[in-house]
């Protein structure tokens, strides 16, 4: 959700818990967006055409209700506390302030208010968060700390959470670094290489296992400068070397010529990855080894079944226009990945030949015609028109017919128009969807 519908959900919310419902009811209390859009929303409601541009909520019922315990300086609910704690009155805000003691549900809106443009409320706040912050409470906090520590008052809750976060027990840290939450893992991971809390083999497993691509980088960095440290090569290669993410590979195949084994690089100079691929060939290169010539004689055999498709797109890389004899023939090899690899070397290369590319715009395999779509729209008038007009009745597979749908696009005029109301009343939703899209242009 963006900005507006986290305040939209608040507002929606704020009339919810007017009316006595509870925060766990109305809101996700684990989402740090909810609390920030709960916050905005409280106040969101407002009759522009009121003289003091009353929030419509505080009419109903529930609305009587709190300012009447207001006055009354009556205990306030849960629900009542959430409400009070982001009034559009400062007053009413500082007073819900000392009532959050017996209150732990409503904290997540106590650090909201450390960043309250009102200093009164702003300076209570913050005394109630040192009062009441234990390392627990703050693991369980530090989602909404770091989304409100962006804010222009908003270090004061961060500060004081990573206070007590970086004097907590290690296991403290290894939780948060397993948070389903992208910004608390990124800020554990940045504080477990700081400190240097994980061993060269606990920085590589970490690397591996992570998802996100900022947490990954910052674990591979610090795996390989502390192998460097330490000389420990032999414990973090097999677990970077394994990993799916690209970025991770990559640090292993660069960690192979530190450790002394430039000749395991081989391998990945095939790698689906162009990161790592590139990676491999200065490995490879500063032992000794030439890629170029490795990749010539991989793809000299076409019929070899055992051919790497990313030996196609490494030749490519690296190669040079004449290079692009080697490619043709991968064109009819029986890998549906290395015809599709060809047709993007040939690509990288400058070497596509529309004339002998189009007919492959017929290949069973989505993904070659996706390749060959790419290399031919450039020059997509030397396609024959009739040609791909045929191949927009829906006998054709779906990858051909937007293919097709495609190239006559860019081709404009009668052909690009015949092809949109060919689409608009298509049976298959995804290409209608096209079509649509299209047609707005």
């Amino acid at each position: 959700m963006g900005v507006m519908d986290d305040v939209r959900a608040g507002a929606s919310a704020a009339w919810r818990l007017a009316e006595g419902a509870t925060l766990r009811e109305v809101i996700d209390v684990g989402a740090p967006a909810a609390w920030t859009g709960l916050d905005a929303g409280v106040r969101a409601e407002t009759t522009y055409h009121s003289p003091y541009h009353v929030v419509t909520w505080e009419h109903s019922e529930g609305g009587r209700a709190l300012t009447a315990a207001l006055r009354k300086g009556a205990p306030l609910t849960a629900s009542q506390l959430a409400l009070a704690l982001c009034h559009r009155d400062g007053r009413v805000r500082a007073a819900a302030l000392d009532q959050v003691d017996g209150c732990p549900e409503v904290l997540p809106l106590v650090v909201v208010r450390c960043a309250d443009w009102a200093e009164p409320v702003r300076d209570r706040a913050r005394r109630r968060l040192e009062e009441l912050l234990d390392t627990e409470r703050a693991v369980t906090l530090l989602p909404v700390v770091l989304r409100v520590g962006r804010r222009e008052r908003g270090g004061f809750a961060a500060g004081l959470v990573e206070g007590l976060v970086r004097g907590a027990p290690r296991d403290v840290l290894t939780r948060l670094s397993t948070d389903a939450d992208r910004a608390v893992r990124r800020y554990a991971c940045r504080l477990a290489v700081e400190q240097r809390l994980l061993t060269p083999a606990e920085l590589a497993h970490a690397a591996a296992r992570d998802t996100d691509a900022v947490v990954q980088t910052l674990y591979a960095d610090a795996v390989l400068a502390a192998a460097r440290r330490s000389g420990a090569y032999d414990d973090v290669l097999g677990p970077l070397l394994g990993a799916r993410s690209p970025r991770v590979r990559s640090a292993g195949v660069t960690a192979l010529r530190p450790a002394g084994r430039p000749r395991d690089a081989l391998p990945f100079l095939t790698d689906r990855s162009g990161l790592v691929r590139a990676c491999a060939r200065y490995v490879v290169r500063q032992d000794g080894t030439d890629p170029l010539a490795w990749y010539r004689t991989r793809c000299a055999a076409p019929d070899d079944p055992a051919l790497p498709p990313g030996a196609a797109i490494g030749l490519a890389e690296c190669g040079q226009r004449a290079d692009a004899e080697l490619l043709w023939p991968l064109l009819a090899h029986s890998s549906t990945a290395v015809r599709a690899q060809a047709v993007a070397g040939l690509r990288v290369l400058d070497s596509a030949d529309v004339r002998r590319l189009w007919p492959l715009l017929d290949d069973p395999a989505p993904g070659v015609v996706r390749e060959v779509t790419l290399a031919v729209l450039p020059s997509a008038g030397l396609v024959p028109g009739e040609w791909l007009a045929e191949r927009l009745d829906a006998g054709w597979p779906r990858h051909v017919r937007l293919a097709a749908f495609r190239l006559l696009l860019v081709r404009g005029g009668a052909p690009g128009r015949r092809a949109l109301l060919a689409f608009r009343d298509d049976p298959d939703g995804l290409l209608r969807e096209r079509a649509a899209r299209a047609a707005l242009r």
